[in-house]
């Protein structure tokens, strides 16, 4: 399951409406269903908004399935989301500008070569 899907999962099973979540997390109603839908990326800082949105550890939204357990091959990046969830306040936001700035370089790039791909 992706997160998207986890999103979309745990949103339903809390009894939200994708518009209640959205304006909890100051956001337009369109934007949240693209994340939810999978048509958009959102930032590390904008994920940790929706578990917090949703009343859930940022660990959930990355759990591979409906009885929240981790399956192996995830035991990693839960290791690592849980040492981000440690961290204080400002070391959060401090790790997530980072995070974010590499992510939008990576989109970025990723938009270079497909405009690229396309003028070949």
């Amino acid at each position: 399951m992706n997160l998207a899907e986890q999103i979309r999962l745990i949103r339903k099973s809390k009894g939200l409406s994708q518009k209640e979540v959205a304006l909890n997390l100051e956001m337009d109603q369109s934007q949240y269903s693209r994340i939810e839908n999978g048509r958009s990326d959102p930032y590390f800082s904008t994920i940790e908004k929706i578990a917090k949105a949703l009343g859930v550890d940022l660990s959930e939204l990355f759990a591979s399935n409906t009885n929240w357990e981790v399956q192996s091959v995830d035991k990693t990046v839960m290791e690592k989301v849980h040492f981000i969830e440690s961290l204080e306040k400002k070391e959060r936001e401090a790790f997530y500008i980072i995070l974010d700035a590499f992510l939008a370089k990576e989109r970025l790039k990723n938009s270079l070569q497909s405009a690229l791909q396309e003028i070949d």
